[in-house]
């Protein structure tokens, strides 16, 4: 099976919170990326719990339907919090970097 870009997404995330290298750029295309990866499946799951209640409110809709978009949110949500939980990480990683190279820069003035 195919890898998705935001599997591969969460995967590199993994990689720089276990202390990997990495660019103050590449921090803020992974923070941006995974911010648009939260506001996605945010949606996407939003949509989905819609379609439930529409689903629920029509006599006429199956239980095979009913199930699919279940099956669908239930894919997302760990997914989802996954992304957030790293990105939470990630912020904390920019600021302990920021931070470690202002500090070496104020102690190279003095």
């Amino acid at each position: 099976m195919a890898e998705t870009p935001d599997l591969a997404l969460l995967d590199r995330l993994r990689e720089v919170l276990d202390d990997r290298p990495v660019t103050e750029t590449e921090l803020r295309k992974l923070i941006d990326q995974t911010g648009g990866l939260v506001r996605t499946l945010g949606a996407h799951i939003d949509s989905s719990e819609r379609r439930l209640t529409e689903l629920a409110d029509d006599a006429a809709s199956s239980l095979d339907e009913m199930a699919r978009e279940l099956q669908r949110v239930e894919r997302m949500r760990p997914r989802l919090a996954e992304a957030r939980s790293l990105l939470a990480e990630l912020h904390t990683r920019a600021r302990e970097l920021r931070t470690a190279w202002l500090l070496h820069q104020a102690e190279r003035r003095r």
